[in-house]
């Protein structure tokens, strides 16, 4: 009987140990199957006015080419054009001067990505149990997290106009 009890009891901890859920920031692929964020339609070919084609360039792009970035900016209202227009669009200027007024790092992605992974090196360190948890995300970055409720009521008393916001 007792062994009967412990098989049962060790059959319950590996099933718990594994639920088949992964949270929604866990954006690896654990199928097989094809990505269906990686899977990009063409346009349809079109037959061009004149015959008279021009001359490739090197780098240049094609016309049935899918273009997310563009696509998405005419689905949300604006000019596709913007995508290549290069540089800083002059109605953006007030926000880039203010965002870089202390100076920018080049390279600001490599330093958070090795600052983030040092981080979360040394937070994997402390415990065992910690180790078993299959997400830590949370638990480790629980001290950068914003209380909006808490920022809600202080932007409030500054006079700020705030929306209404859902109840605790």
């Amino acid at each position: 009987m007792r062994k009967a009890i412990l098989a049962i009891l060790a059959v319950a901890a590996l099933t718990a140990c594994s639920t088949g859920k992964r949270p929604l920031h866990d954006m690896r692929s654990t199928t097989g199957g094809p990505d269906e964020f990686s899977v990009m339609p063409v346009a349809p070919l079109e037959i061009p006015e004149t015959m008279d084609l021009p001359t490739p360039t090197l780098g240049g792009a094609n016309r049935v080419d899918p273009s997310p970035k563009a696509d998405a900016i005419a689905a949300l209202g604006g000019q596709p054009s913007a995508v290549n227009a290069g540089g800083i669009p002059a109605a953006d200027g007030a926000l880039v001067a203010a965002a870089s007024r202390k100076g920018t790092q080049s390279d600001i992605r490599a330093v958070l990505a090795t600052e983030d992974a040092q981080f979360r090196k040394a937070r994997s360190r402390f415990g065992l149990l910690a180790a078993l948890q299959s997400d830590r995300y949370f638990k480790a970055y629980a001290r950068y997290a914003l209380d909006a409720y808490a920022e809600l009521q202080r932007f409030r008393n500054l006079g700020v106009a705030t929306p209404t916001a859902p109840p605790k």
